[in-house]
């Protein structure tokens, strides 16, 4: 049975929860190894319920070489001269696909002060001139594509191992989770890699301000930078003001939590198209960054998305628990969207050269 937040008795704290995959690596039918998938998948779901952004350690599933390595590239590629980068252009392709300036990426209407380099899933006949169906653009830099195309797969997959586990989380059976498999089984990916260079004192906007993703789950590994990456918590009642100088953000009550990069993990976190599939039990939550250090920080979020035709729709698993509520308690049942199509409207606003060639009528 899917639990609600009045449900969860163990304690919120302002930090975020780190959950071990180890146990969903396992083949092995033995009890234990079942029973420890069990509480893997509830402490998904916890940490779903309660913050929509967690820690997965990832150390018995990937080399942290590899990791490393994608890192390096990345420098590497914005290290070049500003010519050379230009040449991927997200002008050249669809207005998606490739590299966006400092500050050409917008958020809330505001500059955002970091660079970035966009890929996605490839596509069967391209055409540039149509929101999202262009071609990856790939840096010239020896073995990036590589190295890169190798992360991505990886991630695809680890994208289905979470994604089962949090079906189970939700108590979920076995056809129910086959047919959510089917919404992400070609799932409509983005890689990003993005520099941030450190925020100037004049600047008054984010090195990427407040926003929520989309999609369906994020997996963030992001350089040793620490206080960068910050997470709004909702706190009924708490309101804390903004010390960094910048705007404040967020209009419910809560807090901002720095989210530091630990060691053998990766950040993780939810995006709206979950909001959907449980009816509001799992929330997207904000997040945004601040970059005042003095390095030039490099992160590599990977966003495992829906299929670009999926059609997604609160789950049954989520209208089960609906139905148990007390009617005053219920949330308004959420509609249905095309996923590809909610994409494109959300692409449109990410760029201030984008806007007119994703104009959805």
């Amino acid at each position: 049975m899917m639990t609600t937040r009045a449900d969860i008795s163990s304690p919120v704290l302002d930090k975020l929860p780190i959950i071990d995959i180890a146990p969903l690596l396992d083949d092995d039918a033995a009890p234990r190894t079942r029973n420890d998938k069990k509480k893997t998948a509830e402490a998904l779901h916890n940490a779903c319920v309660n913050y929509g952004f967690f820690y997965l350690n990832i150390a018995k599933y990937v080399n942290p070489k590899g990791p490393e390595e994608l890192m390096r590239l990345g420098r590497e590629f914005f290290g070049l001269p500003q010519a050379e980068k230009d040449k991927l252009l997200i002008s050249n392709q669809d207005y998606a696909r490739g590299y966006q300036r400092l500050k050409e990426n917008v958020t809330n209407g505001k500059a955002d002060n970091h660079e970035g380099l966009d890929f996605y899933r490839p596509v069967e006949n391209s055409d540039k001139t149509k929101p999202l169906w262009g071609e990856n653009q790939w840096p010239s830099v020896p073995t990036f594509r590589e190295k890169y195309e190798d992360w991505v797969d990886e991630m695809k997959k680890l994208g289905l191992i979470v994604m089962e586990a949090m079906a189970e989380g939700l108590g979920m059976t076995k056809d129910e989770w086959e047919e959510l498999r089917a919404q992400v089984d070609d799932s409509f990916w983005v890689m990003r890699v993005i520099g941030y260079p450190p925020l100037p004192n004049d600047h008054d906007g984010f090195s990427c301000g407040a926003h929520k993703d989309y999609g369906c789950l994020t997996f963030l590994y992001a350089d040793p930078t620490p206080n960068a990456l910050q997470v709004f918590l909702p706190r009924p009642g708490v309101k804390q003001t903004d010390t960094s100088g910048l705007p404040a953000e967020g209009a419910e009550d809560g807090i901002w939590i720095t989210a530091d990069p630990i060691e053998g993990c990766i950040v993780c976190n939810i995006g709206e198209m979950w909001e959907i599939w449980t009816n509001g039990l799992y929330k997207s939550t904000l997040h945004r960054v601040v970059h005042r250090g003095s390095n030039y920080r490099v992160s590599i979020p990977f966003f495992f998305e829906p299929n670009f035709d999926a059609l997604v729709k609160p789950l049954d698993a989520a209208l089960r628990a609906r139905a148990l509520q007390p009617t005053e308690n219920r949330e308004p049942l959420r509609s249905p969207i095309v996923y590809g199509e909610f994409l494109k409207k959300k692409v449109g606003n990410n760029f201030t050269t984008s806007r007119d060639r994703y104009s959805i009528n």
